[in-house]
């Protein structure tokens, strides 16, 4: 198993807490190496991860977006989505600390899950 794997595995048995007002957003070293753990996942203005996913068609597409906002709510952690026929894009930032924290990687990779 690779490290990247392993980060991967990490990530995605974690669980999303809560982060504390006032907290600072992760900084760029951090975020790059938890983007390493992370299948397509790119860092948008050093602000918020974004990851698109092409499917079949509208209803597949509308699956996987319902599976995400399941995984969302049980996180308490709710991303951005945006769903179009046949695609669907998620960004994903901590509202509180104004940037990139832990549980955003952890949605991200729970997120990757679903299509596996």
């Amino acid at each position: 198993m690779t490290s990247s794997n392993s980060n991967t595995e990490e990530l995605a048995a974690a669980h999303c807490s809560p982060c504390a007002e006032g907290s600072p957003a992760m900084d760029a070293g951090d975020a790059g190496e938890l983007l390493a753990a992370l299948d397509g996942w790119s860092i948008q203005d050093g602000h918020h991860l974004q990851r698109s996913w092409e499917f079949k068609d509208f209803v597949a597409a509308l699956d996987f977006v319902n599976r995400v906002g399941e995984v969302a709510e049980a996180e308490q952690h709710h991303p951005d989505i945006t769903l179009a026929w046949g695609r669907v894009e998620v960004c994903v930032h901590t509202h509180t600390v104004g940037g990139l924290s832990r549980n955003d990687f952890i949605l991200a990779a729970r997120i990757d899950q679903l299509r596996h």
